[in-house]
């Protein structure tokens, strides 16, 4: 057993204990992304939101897209495993999936984008969903996939996207009058070229000028989730000085400062299923402009859900009367009960308490008093610090209550929106300040605002934001809260160790290799993502897919720092 006691391990370790709690003692809540993170989504994977990401487009270039746009990106369906055939991971025809955008700062949704899946088995007595051979003609096996098209691509799937503002839907189509194809899984190169798939399931040309994919990517999201959901028992970075702190979970200067991992990161190698769209921003702000970064109208919140419709009735496979070999949802006018919402990462997953996690998984962003938050007096602080009292005496000091610095978070103010705009009432959104331009992806910091990077997390978030790491410091290091730390409250609160807490794991462990198009790489080395709309990373191959485990020599796609175990 280890004597050297991580602060970040302690201080979550009680807030896993104490937020169950405080949520029925009248506190609020603070901001803690959200992979199986409540009962019924468990049970429901493909109604399951593991992220939501929204930001500021940029081009290849790293500048602002031709006409200036929001990109909001929803994953669902957790912990894809790219091997496991045979039916993969397509989308569910039953649930609404939805991106919700609120632009005058009342909790409400002001424009919607609702998405339909269908699904057709091209070949139904073939047993696989993907089935390709690329070396020839083999009799009885369809040819390699290369496009949605390919009588390969057995289980194929069609969606529709609906905008609806002003309470006027209105359907975004395809300009060539084709159906919009989502991209399948990456079974392996023998059966798909998923690249092909990935290219031709990106559309950029529709009649409201509103790109949009979905498909099955590399998950964006990164972690030590082992560690963290072992009571967060993070890992001794580098082994310990000189390199590493000797403290887990506290972060030395290179380690915060480098472009890879010292920790495993556990959802490599696996999917998601991800509904991506590109929107211009005079279509979401309140003005119907492009405001300003000053502007009290600049500033929207985005969220996400998936519901079911009240009513299922369930029907023989392949009869008549279940439209053959096609599945699809039932047009008309039906009602649905909401089965999880997201907006900011890791509030459900580990901040709400799980008796209360399906509650609050249905309930509207616009009545989140209801749960009680305790953003202002953190319980949990208290205890940490009274703990390092006696286990370490003088190695951590947050900032007592109120805290109002993590109120950004939950409501309408700055660093994120202009002065002068409305804060509204506190629910869970992710805010984004559409005026603030996108920063050069090859000169982003994953430590987003609060490393000078305007445009990343919590102001919107970006695919590489460092989200685990950004809120250990905000909101256990407190690093927001100005000379409020320290023994006697009065010290900076932004400086070591609370500014440097993190689980190690710094960026996205994609396989850079697997996004080729055969002559260019795609994948940005900065922030390991693609530098164009959707901006998501291919899908591990299936055939070759690699998890980073604890204990492997190269923790960063093989190469770099050995994973630590302990």
């Amino acid at each position: 057993m280890k004597t050297c006691i991580s602060l970040v391990t302690l201080a979550l370790a009680i807030l896993a204990i104490t937020v169950g709690t405080a949520l029925f003692m009248g506190q609020r809540r603070i901001m803690a992304s959200s992979h199986r993170e409540a009962p019924i989504t468990a049970l429901d994977p493909t109604a399951d939101i593991t992220d939501l990401w929204a930001f500021r487009s940029y081009d290849a270039n790293g500048h602002d897209t031709s006409t200036p746009s929001i990109t909001m990106i929803m994953g669902v369906n957790p912990f894809e495993e790219p091997a496991n055939g045979p039916t993969w991971f397509p989308f569910d025809p039953q649930i609404l999936y939805e991106i919700h955008v609120d632009n005058d700062q009342d909790g409400r949704d002001d424009v919607v984008f609702q998405i339909r899946f269908s699904t057709q088995y091209q070949l139904p007595t073939v047993p696989t969903a993907l089935a390709g051979f690329d070396s020839g003609n083999a009799p009885g096996v369809p040819p390699q996939i290369t496009s949605f098209d390919s009588p390969g691509l057995n289980l194929r799937q069609t969606y529709t996207v609906t905008m609806i503002k002003h309470g006027v839907a209105t359907e975004i189509k395809n300009k060539d009058g084709g159906p919009f194809y989502a991209v399948p899984a990456n079974a392996g190169p023998r059966t798909i070229n998923y690249g092909a798939l990935y290219a031709a399931g990106t559309y950029t040309d529709t009649n409201k000028g509103i790109s949009v994919f979905s498909g099955t990517v590399d998950d964006p999201f990164y972690i030590d989730l082992g560690g963290t959901f072992d009571t967060v028992n993070l890992r001794l970075l580098e082994g310990g000085p000189p390199h590493g702190t000797g403290v887990p979970g506290v972060l030395s200067a290179s380690e915060d400062a480098a472009n890879e991992n010292f920790a495993s990161d556990t959802v490599s190698g696996f999917a998601v299923d991800a509904i991506a769209l590109q929107v211009p921003i005079d279509m979401l702000t309140s003005s119907g402009k492009v405001e300003p970064a000053t502007s009290p109208n600049a500033t929207i919140g985005v969220w996400a859900s998936t519901s079911r419709p009240q009513i299922t009735i369930r029907r023989a496979a392949y009869s008549e009367d279940s439209h053959g070999w096609e599945h699809s949802h039932e047009p008309g006018a039906e009602e649905f009960s909401q089965v999880q919402r997201l907006g900011n990462p890791l509030i459900n997953e580990l901040v709400i308490g799980i008796g209360t996690k399906d509650y609050w998984s249905m309930s509207k962003p616009v009545n989140d008093s209801q749960f009680a938050s305790f953003d202002l007096n953190p319980l949990f602080v208290t205890i940490v610090d009274s703990l390092y009292s006696v286990l370490a005496p003088g190695a951590l000091h947050s900032p007592p209550a109120p805290r109002t610095d993590l109120l950004p978070l939950v409501e309408y103010l700055p660093p994120i929106a202009a002065p002068g705009t409305a804060t509204g009432p506190v629910a869970d959104l992710l805010r984004l300040n559409t005026g603030v331009v996108p920063t050069v992806p090859s000169k982003a910091s994953r430590l987003g605002l609060l490393a000078g990077d305007a445009a990343g997390f919590p102001n919107g978030r970006r695919l590489a934001d460092d989200v685990v790491d950004i809120t250990l410091r905000v909101a256990v290091g407190g690093v927001l809260a100005g000379n409020k730390c320290g023994a006697s409250n009065t010290s900076p609160c932004n400086v070591f160790p609370n500014n440097v807490l993190g689980d190690g794991v710094n960026v996205n462990d994609v396989d850079t290799d697997l996004a080729t198009n055969g002559t260019t790489n795609l994948v940005e080395p900065n922030t390991h993502f693609h530098t164009t709309f959707p901006y998501v990373d291919y899908c591990p191959s299936g055939r070759n897919r690699r998890h980073i485990d604890p204990g492997e020599a190269g923790c960063t796609a093989g190469t770099g720092p050995a994973c630590p175990v302990e």
